[in-house]
């Protein structure tokens, strides 16, 4: 606004240096009418007073005029400035009047179009944005799908096909404790064991449905209380050695939580282990993390080991800059290394 307060000044100084001159061109046109003329009808003393008048009279009209222009071009000023702030506000629907058609009116209009343009660009942002919303609501709700789709196949590719031989064996040994009990122990013991792993599934499948919010938890807090529940309900033992957890990014503690929960869920269905070893370290810039187990293991080359959640593992390992590893192989157990590079 600094500018716009000395505008008055700047008019009066132009205004000033107009009279100036032209009192200076007057005063040498007389001058030289004198020295030409043979009988001048105007002295040289007379040549003075008609310039000082004529200066005064300009003078006079310098400082009318002078202001008049001024405040004339300061409310103009003023009223762009003003329309300005009111585009900076984000009121991009208003316009500003242009009544002239000089080189201020120019630039009227073309806050005009500017406005015109911030009004387009919002409409669009907000469209995208509503697209975008009713786009991660459709995700969602495709993952919700998704999730309960295979928590159904897991239900009737385990759970269901045991629980329905844990019926038929059942119901058999019940026929044969009367007639041959020595021929019904082993089978009540195989009862006993697709029990037991039908529990373990039910529970593996429980844990992959646990939310995989921290609950502002840290991650190693959110770890730790997760093995205290599962040494309470299952008879795995667990070997933890978690360090420099805080030391990673915030957003990298979700998905590590939830690549944990996927490995312990797939050594309780599918390794038949009794201990699991989660550890973690920090070597220079990089983070590991290893989980192992004493289970089963199985072949890493086939197809199948994709189904056990791996990949997801992998991806959201990558998704945070990481990179993901699995060494298993038949009867020696499953070895999972995770390594991530922070920018220290």
């Amino acid at each position: 606004m600094k500018k716009i307060h000395n505008l008055h000044f700047w008019f009066l100084v132009q205004y000033l240096l107009f009279t100036l001159f032209g009192s200076i061109v007057i005063f040498l046109f007389l001058q030289l009418y004198i020295l030409l003329a043979e009988q001048p009808i105007i002295t040289l003393k007379e040549s003075l007073l008609v310039v000082l008048l004529i200066a005064s009279v300009f003078t006079t009209l310098t400082f009318y005029l002078g202001s008049r222009a001024s405040q004339l071009m300061r409310k103009r000023l003023e009223r762009i400035t003003a329309y300005v702030s009111r585009l900076g506000s984000g009121r991009y629907n208003e316009r500003i009047d242009t009544v002239d058609r000089d080189e201020i009116a120019v630039i009227e209009q073309e806050l005009n179009h500017l406005a015109s343009t911030m009004q387009e660009q919002v409409k669009s942002l907000q469209r995208l944005a509503s697209e975008r919303t009713s786009l991660e609501k459709q995700a969602q709700q495709a993952v919700i799908i998704e999730e309960r789709q295979r928590f159904a196949r897991d239900l009737h590719d385990s759970v269901s096909q045991q629980l329905f031989a844990l019926n038929m064996m059942s119901s058999a040994s019940v026929r044969l404790l009367d007639s041959n009990p020595e021929e019904a122990k082993p089978m009540i013991a195989q009862v006993s064991q697709i029990a037991e792993k039908a529990q373990g599934e039910m529970r593996a499948l429980l844990l992959h449905l646990r939310p995989i919010d921290l609950k502002g938890e840290s991650l190693k807090g959110g770890l730790l209380k997760l093995i205290e529940e599962l040494e309470e309900k299952t008879q795995i033992s667990f070997q933890t050695q978690l360090q420099h957890m805080d030391d990673l990014p915030e957003n990298a503690d979700e998905h590590l939580f939830r690549v944990v929960q996927e490995a312990i869920s797939n050594i309780l269905r599918h390794a038949h282990a009794s201990k699991i070893i989660i550890r973690s370290e920090m070597k220079g810039s990089t983070f590991y993390l290893f989980i192992s187990d004493d289970g089963e293991g199985f072949d890493v080359t086939a197809e199948k080991w994709t189904s056990y959640g791996l990949q997801t593992m992998k991806e959201r390992c990558e998704e945070i800059g990481g990179h993901f590893e699995v060494r298993s192989k038949k009867g020696e157990g499953t070895y999972l290394n995770i390594r991530i590079h922070l920018d220290m």
